[in-house]
């Protein structure tokens, strides 16, 4: 099992940045993919991006050179730069960790979500 706690969410201008942030209570290495999802009122949870144990990444075409995603291993930390936010970006987002590597038929398992709100 991992917990996921995203932190970095809040107020932010049209064109600003955000960083977010999520830990894991084990060390990633062990789980095979995690990622960044989002949720707007009245819209199904998306996918933003996703790094995979190797390093690989995809992004959802709406963040396609505005969004970065990047782990540092030593912290057990998943991150997602924004740049150049729109409001259209807004949501809760949400960390994912698909599964464990040594227990894939468990998962996937969530954080508790940060509010991410872009406006003037």
């Amino acid at each position: 099992q991992v917990h996921l706690v995203e932190s970095g969410g809040g107020l932010v201008q049209p064109g600003g940045s955000l960083t977010l942030s999520c830990a894991a209570s084990r060390s990633i290495f062990s789980i095979n993919a995690m990622g960044w999802y989002r949720q707007a009122p009245g819209k199904q949870r998306e996918l933003v991006a996703a790094i995979s144990g190797g390093g690989g990444t995809n992004y959802a075409d709406s963040v396609k050179g505005r969004f970065t995603i990047s782990r540092d291993n030593a912290k057990n930390t998943v991150y997602l730069q924004m740049n150049s936010l729109k409001s259209e970006d807004t949501a809760v987002y949400y960390c994912n960790a698909d599964f464990i590597r040594s227990d894939p038929e468990r998962g996937p398992y969530w954080g508790q979500g940060t509010q991410v709100t872009v406006s003037s």
